[in-house]
């Protein structure tokens, strides 16, 4: 099959319009041109993309299907061609990455300022979803890379860069206070209130796992969507949750929060760059990939 790469041209902006005349006004083309080409590439691929409706018009699944693949094509050539316009392609360009909340706050938060220092034309994009999704978008080629927090099953396509270990502790508001009294066993706070990630994180169920070996197997009984949310609820005494220490430690010093002492292992955690090791990057994604691994070393 020879499809002409201009169809897939136009039938992006028209996907991304669902309208065929804003599709052409954005092409610099006519409503007419656009649905001749949209009509041969249907033909071509031997499948209604679109339907009509009193608004525009509705992708099929198959369009759907098709649009997942063009949207990420033309995002890529966008960005080579605009990496390829500047004489210094290297410190231009764009890098979409993902990142969980406690990874953006351990780690790269930090590289990200020293990295706009140095790189100040390069644009980051950052996206933020699940580690489950994350992971699928690198594999899509949503992103050029993430740097995200352990638990997660990785890939074989996929390659992982350790950035940090860290520790994270059970804490709770001043009104958890009486609970620092002494060691604890998680059946001594069965009983209390729980804060956490939402069962569609890889938090969720690492602590799931964790609780059930202890012989327990706990609810949450307020769950988040992102830990940004986590610290404000547990500070206001909504319930205990498990967060980073080194996030805790400044609301433990101004005596905010109280941390629980338990009679068992946490298990520990680490945040690490994940790539798609078959897949190159652009330039300014590997520039930016490889700043962030020189961290790392030193």
């Amino acid at each position: 099959m020879n499809v002409n790469f201009e169809y897939y041209k136009i039938f992006y902006f028209v996907a991304k319009y669902k309208n065929i005349t804003k599709a052409a006004i954005a092409l610099g083309s006519n409503q007419p041109n656009v649905t001749r080409v949209m009509k041969l590439l249907e033909s071509q691929l031997n499948c209604r993309l679109f339907l009509r409706e009193a608004r525009g018009i509705r992708l099929t699944e198959e369009g759907e299907h098709l649009y997942s693949h063009v949207e990420i094509a033309y995002r890529h050539l966008l960005n080579a061609q605009e990496e390829i316009s500047r004489q210094d392609s290297q410190r231009c360009g764009t890098v979409e990455i993902g990142a969980t909340e406690t990874a953006l706050h351990l780690f790269l938060l930090d590289a990200l300022r020293h990295f706009k220092l140095e790189y100040p034309a390069i644009r980051i994009k950052i996206h933020n979803h699940t580690t489950p999704e994350i992971i699928k978008h690198i594999i899509s080629g949503k992103l050029d890379f993430a740097v995200i927090t352990t638990p997660f099953e990785i890939p074989k396509e996929l390659s992982c860069v350790k950035v940090l270990d860290f520790n994270e502790i059970p804490v709770g508001g001043i009104q958890y206070a009486n609970l620092c009294k002494g060691t604890l066993t998680l059946k001594d706070i069965k009983g209390y209130p729980w804060i956490g990630l939402g069962k569609e994180s890889a938090t969720y169920r690492l602590y799931k796992d964790f609780f059930i070996a202890q012989g327990i197997d706990m609810e949450l009984d307020v769950e988040v969507e992102t830990s940004d949310l986590m610290l404000p609820l547990i500070e206001n005494n909504l319930g205990i949750g498990f967060v980073p220490q080194k996030l805790a430690l400044p609301l433990l010093e101004k005596k905010k929060l109280v941390q629980l002492q338990l009679d068992c292992d946490i298990p520990g955690r680490s945040v690490q760059i994940v790539s798609d090791k078959e897949r190159g990057k652009s330039l300014a994604a590997d520039t930016f990939y490889k700043f962030l691994k020189n961290k790392v070393q030193t």
